[in-house]
This record gives structure tokens, C-alpha cells and sequence, in this order.
């Protein structure tokens, strides 16, 4: 039994839209129903909870889709108190041993080919894993966000995708603990490594993409009219 959480109770400011992005339309339905239709599409998951702000105006009122359960509970103002609200309102079958993908609202694009090697490899694996793609840009660094200080090598850095995958109470754990410390962590792994473990990497599609800018929007819709 594999469940997700969907952390959805930003207001996607950087987008500029008095709509928050999840809820904009994109290829005939809002983007959050895509996201939420690329998890339970999959054989292999079960369920998702859906962290959304209190009253909130916009969401679709879905309870289940590709005849699997959808949930909702409260969001918080922050990723990491949406992440932590949704999983500890998962069903009491979740038990705390098992493993819990979390995805984001706002990547409609995600492969089931992806999805399933993710699912496959985390399994295996004692601590989880997250969908990463190698960074082939040359990476420049700044100090006064306007000249280059310094070319950064890129052989060794990722970029963090989601789904993300670990067990229901380590991540719990993990995220309060960042939160004890006042640290805002900006995904799970990150809280996962601030407690010294090291997580997988599986290695998912560029196209993998996180709509944040109306650029974004009009790529991600490209992308999903040739899937």
C-alpha cells in the first residue's frame, strides 16, 4: 500500500495571479487534477491526501479519481506544515513503517515510467528516495546578484524533483525536528539529510517541470499535449 500527500495551500505569489497556480486551468482542467491524476493513475498507489488552506474558494471538491480515494485536510503557511498537517491525517492503515510519496501540486508533467522506477528503487532502499535530474547548465554563482563571482562545477549536483519517498514516521519525525530548530526545510529530503541520512537519487525526466512562472505554464501544457 502506497499513499501520497500533496502539499496545496500556497498561494503561488511568484506567479503573479490572484488565483493560486494549482487551481489554473491547463489543457482543459485545473493543474492540480492533472498532478493528482499522474499519482492514482499508477497501479501502485493507493490514495492521496491533499493539503489545502481553510476555506478554501478553488478546490474542485474531488473525492476520488481513477476510482481511488482523495482527502483533504488543513495546510499550513509553510511546504513543510502542509507536508506534516497531510501526513499525519493519512489513514490509520498507513502505518508508520510504510512509504509515503509526496508531490507537488504544481507538476502536472510526472511519467508513470518515472514513477515506477522511483517506487521500485525507494523500496529497496533503508532510508528513500527522491527524483532528481543531473544539472547539465554550467552553474554560475553570484554574490551581488548581478555580477559572477565563480563557475560552480556540476558533476555532482542534482536537481530535486518530486515525487519524494520515505517512510510515513521517519519523515514525520524529520520535519518536526527541522522545525524545533527554526530551520524552513524546502523539501523532504532536505530534512532527511539535516538528521544525517543520505537518500537516494533516481533519476527522472526533464520535463518533470514545476509550473512557478506563466512561462512555465505554457511548457508544462506543450509537454502534456504530447504525452
Amino acid at each position: 500500500m502506497t499513499w501520497a500527500v500533496v502539499p496545496a495551500a500556497g498561494r503561488g505569489t511568484r506567479f503573479g495571479s490572484e488565483t493560486p497556480k494549482q487551481y489554473l486551468n491547463i489543457a482543459g482542467r485545473p493543474l492540480i487534477e492533472h498532478s493528482l491524476r499522474s499519482l492514482l493513475a499508477h497501479p501502485l498507489v493507493d490514495g492521496v491526501m491533499v493539503a489545502i488552506s481553510p476555506d478554501d474558494p478553488y478546490w474542485g471538491g474531488w473525492r476520488e479519481m481513477e476510482g481511488k480515494p482523495i482527502y483533504t485536510c488543513r495546510g499550513g503557511a509553510e511546504r513543510a506544515d502542509s507536508v506534516l498537517s497531510a501526513l499525519q491525517a493519512l489513514p490509520a492503515v498507513v502505518h508508520e513503517d510504510r512509504y509515503v510519496l509526496v508531490h507537488d501540486a504544481a507538476r502536472p508533467c510526472l511519467r508513470a515510467v518515472d514513477l515506477s522506477r522511483l517506487l521500485a528503487m525507494g523500496e529497496g532502499h533503508a532510508i528513500g528516495a527522491i527524483l532528481a535530474a543531473p544539472v547539465r547548465d554550467t552553474i554560475k554563482r553570484s554574490e551581488d546578484g548581478k555580477h559572477i563571482f565563480a563557475t560552480e562545477p556540476r558533476e555532482k549536483l542534482w536537481r530535486a524533483l518530486t515525487p519524494q519517498m520515505f517512510r510515513r514516521g521517519g519523515l514525520m519525525r524529520a520535519i518536526e525536528a527541522a522545525m524545533r530548530a527554526g530551520l524552513k526545510v524546502t523539501d523532504e529530503a532536505m530534512a532527511m539529510e539535516r538528521l544525517g541520512f543520505k537518500p537516494l537519487l533516481v533519476e527522472g525526466s526533464e520535463d518533470n517541470i514545476k509550473v512557478t512562472t506563466p512561462s512555465d505554464l505554457a511548457l508544462a501544457e506543450f509537454i502534456l499535449s504530447k504525452k
